[in-house]
């Protein structure tokens, strides 16, 4: 009996002994954090505001030689995870290494104008690691802050046409903001409108039913006529005294040109834009002005000849009714070689008729004597 209990002590010896050989060493107990070019440590608390990269600076003397080391940093608390890394390197025992990593504060303060996090840090490699103290960070929301919630458009846009754009705005800072004003703009087709969207009260002050903290809207932008069809980057800027805020969305400009219709005897002049146009029509012999309203048509009896259509000094297009000269173009070569056949028809059936009504010429003969 006695020899089994000796032998249950030697195995659990052993086993701990053998745990303790395979415990993590640390990389160092001798090191420095700072934020912000401050040194830190467990305990104290740093003040950071939403949407601030802070930079964060780890210096260390390595008690062990070991290779591929990196240092994390990770802030906890957040729904999204909130981390980043070195590059992997080399320490030796008695060494002493700098490195700089740099985190983004997320916005992530709802109902709260400030909470705290903590900020942990770690020098590691696939053997050892080494925890530095824990660091709080008192989280709170920026001075001003006007944020876009949304940005609400039509699937597309068409030239020359109004396109509505709607726009949620949201106070997410400290403080209240006053006078605000929204901007919408296509840059690249040279188009923007700018509206008053009034003032937001911070979360904090959001008691009164007068006041509030959150704001919709609509604004219009007239798509150009000449607008070519493409996908455009659409910029919605909020802007008052205190802060400039810019969100942007992709939209798609469809091209919709003026277009002419040839019907029997009538010349059809569609306007597909959104404002009234006059368009000069230019025939053979004579020039007329055609007003035509938005997203309507109008049209006028045509004579024979050509019909150039402008809108102002830009040629919508051309079309051509009746008769025209064989060589004019746009001619079907079908036609002028049909129209050569028949002629060599004519004239050779002409020289038929001229051959066959020829009476051939009588002949004389001599009288014979017998």
């Amino acid at each position: 009996m006695k020899s089994n209990k000796l032998l249950v002590s030697f195995a659990v010896i052993a086993s701990m002994l053998f745990l303790m050989s395979v415990v993590a060493a640390e990389i160092t107990d001798d090191y420095t954090v700072s934020v912000r070019d401050n040194v830190v440590g467990a305990g104290d608390v740093i003040s950071v505001v939403e949407g601030e990269t802070i930079p964060i600076k780890v210096s260390f003397t390595s008690s062990v030689d070991a290779l591929t080391v990196k240092i994390e940093a990770e802030i906890d608390g957040y729904k999204v995870d909130v981390e980043t890394e070195t590059d992997e390197f080399d320490v030796k025992a008695g060494s002493t290494y700098s490195k700089t990593l740099s985190l983004k504060i997320p916005h992530d303060l709802d109902d709260e104008i400030s909470e705290e996090a903590t900020l942990e840090i770690k020098i590691s490699n696939k053997d050892d690691e080494s925890e530095l103290a824990d660091i709080v960070l008192g989280v709170q929301k920026e001075s001003f802050n006007a944020e876009v919630m949304s940005i609400s458009t039509t699937q597309s846009a068409d030239s020359g046409m109004l396109f509505p754009v709607d726009v949620v705005l949201k106070n997410n800072g400290y403080n209240n903001l006053e006078d605000l004003y929204v901007t919408v703009r296509i840059a690249d087709l040279g188009v923007e409108r700018t509206s008053y969207f009034g003032d937001l009260v911070a979360l904090e002050d959001d008691d009164d039913d007068d006041d509030t903290d959150t704001v919709s809207g609509r604004l219009y932008i007239q798509i150009p006529d000449n607008a070519k069809a493409g996908t455009y980057t659409l910029e919605v800027e909020v802007k008052n005294e205190d802060t400039t805020t810019v969100k942007t969305k992709e939209v798609y400009v469809d091209a919709l040109e003026e277009t002419l219709i040839k019907s029997g005897n009538d010349l059809i002049i569609v306007n597909p834009t959104s404002k009234v146009k006059v368009y000069k029509v230019v025939s053979t012999d004579a020039e007329n002005f055609v007003v035509v309203p938005a997203g309507s048509s109008r049209a006028m009896d045509a004579k024979s000849g050509e019909y150039n259509v402008f809108d102002g000094a830009n040629l919508v297009g051309s079309v051509v009714f009746g008769d025209v000269d064989s060589t004019s173009e746009g001619t079907s070569p079908i036609a002028i070689l049909t129209v050569i056949l028949a002629i060599v028809f004519i004239v050779l059936l002409i020289v038929l008729f001229v051959l066959i009504g020829k009476k051939p010429e009588s002949e004389e003969f001599g009288e014979s004597y017998y």
